[in-house]
């Protein structure tokens, strides 16, 4: 199927339940990100600064490009004028960057804290306790320039629904625990971004309000880095 009918099909399925599609564009080229976007496609995710910031240029400004890699302070500086959300953040550190790009910039940042929910060394993100420990902190009550609008996660990578499905579960009841103490009277914090495309189904039925997908958009097939087109 064409990257146009799988981003029609995806509309379908997910805007009825009111859950938002980020086409993962990391590697794919420029026309290829086109063919989703002439589709009806809005959000894009990019894993690397420096892609991104290429793409950004050569793109429609309307696209929000969303931050879905980790990412490294002293970059930051290159995404805050228009990033539209950073998926990534997992540290009181680069939030308070965050917070002085956005200053520089005269916006406001929406940010996901990304939470460690996996079995596996190789992820990022913030342990439960640590994500309580940065939202009490005096630094974080310090910065007005960025908005937490919720959560990020990335299940293991295995075969088992059984834990994948565990691992969402408790992620979306840790995200209900930190709405009601931390963010009651904000509408903003909204945002449970969990699910790619092995598992986000199951994501889905867990509650994600954003999945995050990269091969159920643009296929399987490999093809040349956008760089080298």
């Amino acid at each position: 199927m064409s990257i146009a009918e799988n981003i029609k099909n995806l509309k379908s399925e997910l805007e009825t339940i009111q859950v938002k599609l980020v086409a993962v564009s990391k590697t794919k080229p420029v026309e290829d990100i086109l063919q989703a976007y002439d589709a009806g496609q809005r959000a894009f995710g990019e894993n690397q600064v420096q892609e991104l910031v290429e793409k950004y240029e050569q793109l429609p400004k309307d696209i929000e490009w969303h931050l879905i890699g980790h990412l490294q302070t002293n970059k930051v500086k290159y995404i805050a004028p228009f990033v539209t959300l950073i998926e990534s953040v997992d540290s009181i550190k680069l939030l308070q960057e965050i917070n002085k790009q956005a200053v520089k910039n005269k916006r406001v940042i929406d940010c996901l804290l990304q939470v460690y929910i996996a079995d596996e060394e190789t992820k990022f993100g913030l342990g439960f306790d640590e994500v309580i420990e940065l939202l009490r902190s005096e630094e974080f009550a310090e910065l007005k320039n960025v908005r937490i609008r919720g959560l990020m996660g990335i299940a293991t990578n295995t075969d088992s629904e059984k834990q994948i499905k565990e691992e969402f579960y408790e992620l979306d009841t840790f995200f209900d625990g930190i709405k009601q103490s931390y963010f009651r009277k904000e509408d903003s914090f909204d945002e449970l971004s969990m699910g790619m495309s092995s598992d986000y189904k199951i994501a889905i039925e867990q509650g994600a309000t954003i999945v995050r997908l990269g091969s159920t958009v643009f296929g399987q097939r490999v093809i040349k880095h956008f760089k080298n087109n």
